[in-house]
């Protein structure tokens, strides 16, 4: 056999399957780090939210449904701990602001 020949056999898919892999591999890198970026966006976004409607102390029908999307996205992704303990916090909170006692001044 030649050098052609044997370059032919072995060196030009060695090559090119060197390339695969290193594109697969350099890919799942890239997803990896879409995937931590997505659930960190998603948590802070959650934590936002829980701390603005518990300051309020209410969470309307919309935050509800928004904080649940992002809860559900993030649940998708594989991420627990912490964010169900304050996904069961924010579900506790009324869906109506509580009633305001006006105080009435005496001279």
């Amino acid at each position: 056999m030649t050098t052609y020949q044997w370059l032919c056999l072995f060196g030009i898919p060695a090559l090119i399957g060197g390339f695969v892999a290193f594109a697969v591999k350099w890919i799942l890198k890239q997803v990896k780090g879409i995937k931590l970026g997505v659930q960190a966006l998603l948590r802070a976004q959650m934590i936002a939210d829980y701390n603005k409607w518990s300051e309020r102390e209410y969470a309307p029908i919309y935050a509800r449904q928004n904080f649940e999307n992002c809860w559900q996205q993030y649940h998708s992704l594989g991420a627990n701990g912490v964010m169900d303990n304050i996904h069961e916090l924010f579900f506790q909170l009324p869906t109506e602001p509580p009633v305001q006692i006006e105080k009435k001044e005496t001279i």
